[in-house]
């Protein structure tokens, strides 16, 4: 017998007020952005932070990494939580957490101290997102999913594309510890909205949490995300970054063959066994293998190929933030009318011709056509990931919304890694040496993005399987049963 009991919410927030609908959303997508900005705003600080902390830039890798790692192992857990202690009591936590560790980053004397706390901050944010998600899903119908998950994903494109000129304004013009002091007063002010608005759904009876999947999964997540973290160095040799490799394949492996002989894993796998979500979450996967590495390729190119300062760099790619934001209106009708079917495959062709017109930025390149290009790459990525986004709980049950939830997160978060790897791998391939003068780094990271370009379209493979009425209840705005 199934010991999981029933949804349940505590009289006091039964039923949402409608002011509580319509701040919800706004606390979930802060809370998205500060997750996303974190991930991103310490780069262009990095300089600065080594030489304030005395040490070399390169050990600076292992508080970038450390953030990372800590998202991997903690993210599987967040649905078990969120069903044992409540979403409102868990979000609460995960916002007390990544705010105390952003106050303790910020008045670190040494470079130990600081990974410790980054990995403190990173639990917080490993809960946030995906307990954000299934706050939303179980307060809204699925009829308004859409809608909703499209305004909260913004922040997770925007953050990506400020955090670079963010973090080097923050430095340029304030002090390093300022990036993290930010965190404090939004933090704040967020923790007093959900325990004023936060819905606190939780289930009636959990099962006991899968520790030994939790260690097998933990495990195996954390060191294939180092893996990928240090990919491209020359900290390990080809060996033992093989035998990491394999190890944590075998890792997964066995959390597979644990998970499918236990009646309550951590992740219900068997998920997959569903066309919509095993479409989203792989689909999510292996276009963000062709699309992920693009932040990371786009400054390359206009900083050392093209003399571009940070600061330019940073202004060039704004516009895929404001694209972002202004597709927000028309998403709906766009899958309405065609279907996540054809929303997903025509939209990843097109991703992936982009990337390729992207590669036709030289020298001679105005900035205006530089502009559009990035518009246009921003508009049909922001409908991209909403579609992916929503598709994952169109046939999604009420009771495996939460390991859903962590499923898709995790994925999503492996997918960032795998797509900056992705593009290193290419980069390292056609661009013959970190020292190329800007011609052939032009042309490296053009070879670049048209190989990712092309990984892109062959993407869209995993979307033909889905049929056309696929994710209907989600894209059409009609009355749903109560039952759904």
């Amino acid at each position: 017998m199934n010991p999981a009991g029933p949804l349940i919410v505590p009289p006091s927030s039964s039923s949402p007020s409608e002011a509580s609908k319509r701040l919800l959303p706004w606390l979930v997508a802060v809370a998205f952005f500060m997750e996303s900005l974190d991930t991103t705003i310490l780069n262009t600080a990095v300089p600065a932070i080594s030489s304030a902390l005395g040490v070399a830039p390169l050990s600076m890798k292992a508080v970038l990494a450390s953030y990372t790692l800590s998202l991997a192992v903690f993210i599987p857990i967040s649905g078990w939580m969120a069903d044992r202690f409540g979403t409102r009591r868990v979000f609460a936590s995960a916002i007390g957490l990544f705010t105390l560790g952003s106050f303790l980053c910020g008045i670190s004397t040494n470079i130990h101290l600081l990974v410790a706390c980054r990995i403190l901050q990173g639990c917080g944010g490993a809960m946030m997102v995906p307990v954000g998600r299934l706050t939303l899903v179980r307060t809204f119908a699925k009829s308004d999913l859409l809608r909703t998950m499209s305004f909260v994903s913004i922040p997770a494109l925007v953050a990506p594309m400020l955090g670079p000129i963010a973090g080097g304004l923050i430095v340029g013009y304030l002090h390093w510890r300022v990036i993290f002091f930010l965190n404090i007063p939004i933090g704040l002010a967020g923790l007093i909205l959900v325990y004023l608005h936060l819905p606190d759904y939780r289930e009636e009876q959990t099962p006991p949490l899968d520790v030994v999947g939790l260690i097998l999964f933990g495990s195996g997540v954390a060191l294939l995300s180092y893996v990928l973290e240090i990919f491209g160095e020359h900290t390990l040799s080809p060996l033992e970054m093989s035998g990491l490799l394999v190890l944590s394949i075998a890792l997964l492996a066995g959390y597979g063959i644990h998970a499918s002989s236990l009646q309550f894993p951590l992740l219900k796998l068997r998920l997959f066994s569903i066309r919509t979500f095993r479409a989203a979450v792989s689909g999510s996967f292996f276009t963000r293998l062709g699309i992920g590495g693009v932040p990371f390729l786009l400054p390359l190119l206009y900083q050392v190929g093209l003399g571009y300062t940070p600061i330019q760099s940073g202004l060039l790619v704004m516009p895929q933030a404001i694209a972002s934001m202004s597709m927000k209106a028309i998403m709906p009708r766009l899958l309405s009318r065609i279907g996540y079917r054809g929303v997903l495959i025509s939209n990843t062709l097109i991703l992936g011709v982009l990337l390729m017109v992207f590669a036709t930025i030289g020298v001679r390149t105005p900035v205006w056509a530089i502009v559009l290009q990035a518009f246009l790459y921003g508009a049909f990525t922001s409908l991209q990931y909403t579609s992916m986004n929503t598709l994952v709980f169109a046939d999604i049950e009420e009771k495996d919304a939460s390991s859903a939830s962590s499923i898709a997160s995790t994925m999503q978060q492996m997918s960032i890694s795998f797509g900056v790897a992705a593009a290193g791998l290419a980069t390292a391939f056609f661009v013959p040496s970190t020292h190329s003068n800007p011609t052939e780094m032009i042309q490296g990271i053009h070879k670049a993005l048209i190989a990712l370009g092309i990984l892109t379209i062959v993407s869209t493979i995993v979307f033909r399987s889905l049929r056309s009425g696929d994710g209907d209840d989600v894209s059409r705005h009609k009355v749903l049963h109560p039952g759904g």
